[in-house]
C-alpha cells in the first residue's frame, strides 16, 4: 500500500471562488481508477505545537502498490488538474509512504 498525502498552501490573494474551483478540481481525482481510497481535507481546529495549520488544503490518496502510484502521476486527470490549477500554488508538500 502506498499513501500519498498532498499539503496545499494556495497563494495568500487566492479568492474564495478560486478555492471553491480548486477543490472541484481535486475531486476529479477521485475518478482516477487506480485510488484505492481518497480524502480532501482543510485544517482541523487543533491548537498543539506540533500539529501545522498553515495550510489550505490536504489530499490523502491510497494505492495497492506502487505501480498504481505511477499510473496516477502520468493520469490525465492528473494532468489536468495541475494545467489548471498550478499557478494557484504558492507551496506543495508531498508525503509518500509505504506500508
Amino acid at each position: 500500500m502506498i499513501a500519498h498525502h498532498v499539503l496545499f498552501w494556495l497563494k495568500a490573494d487566492t479568492t474564495e471562488d478560486q478555492k471553491k474551483a480548486f477543490r472541484k478540481g481535486l475531486e476529479t481525482l477521485k475518478d482516477i481508477e487506480v485510488i484505492k481510497n481518497f480524502h480532501i481535507g482543510t485544517p482541523a481546529a487543533i491548537e498543539r505545537a506540533v500539529v501545522d495549520i498553515t495550510y489550505t488544503f490536504s489530499l490523502t490518496l491510497f494505492f495497492e502498490d506502487l505501480a498504481g502510484h505511477d499510473v496516477y502521476q502520468v493520469h490525465d486527470l492528473h494532468k489536468a488538474f495541475l494545467d489548471e490549477f498550478r499557478i494557484l500554488f504558492d507551496r506543495v508538500v508531498i508525503y509518500d509512504a509505504e506500508g
